[in-house]
């Protein structure tokens, strides 16, 4: 069983930076690939990036390509999001999320969430 624990969030100003981290306990850390998503009322949860449990593989969302940076460090068993230039429309609950294989994760093979942190961009 792996359990997950999201921190970093708060609050940035429009063109900031801000790293969310995930930090994963259990075993088996290195055989999943993690990856982040995002939700805001009234909204279903989004995908934003996934990373392979080796680190190699990564993919983004359109709308944050370019602009967020996904990786991991798994002598820390740890996730990161760097998320820069920040946008108003950024606002929203992250979740960091394990999936059911080694190669990606979606809404589809969520395996096991983190409890999410909130991330506040001010304009």
């Amino acid at each position: 069983q792996v359990q997950l624990g999201e921190s970093g969030g708060g609050l940035v100003q429009a063109g900031g930076s801000l790293r969310l981290s995930c930090a994963a306990s259990g075993r088996t850390f290195n055989r999943y690939a993690m990856g982040w998503f995002r939700q805001v009322p009234g909204k279903e949860r989004e995908f934003v990036a996934a990373i392979s449990w080796i680190g190699i593989s990564t993919s983004y969302a359109d709308s944050v390509k370019g602009v967020f940076t996904i990786s991991r460090d798994n002598t820390k068993n740890t996730v990161y999001l760097q998320m820069n230039s920040r946008k108003p429309e950024d606002k929203a609950v992250y979740y960091c999320a394990v999936g059911s294989n080694s190669g990606s994760v979606r809404m589809g093979n969520v395996e096991v969430w983190g409890q999410g942190t909130l991330v506040t961009v001010s304009s």
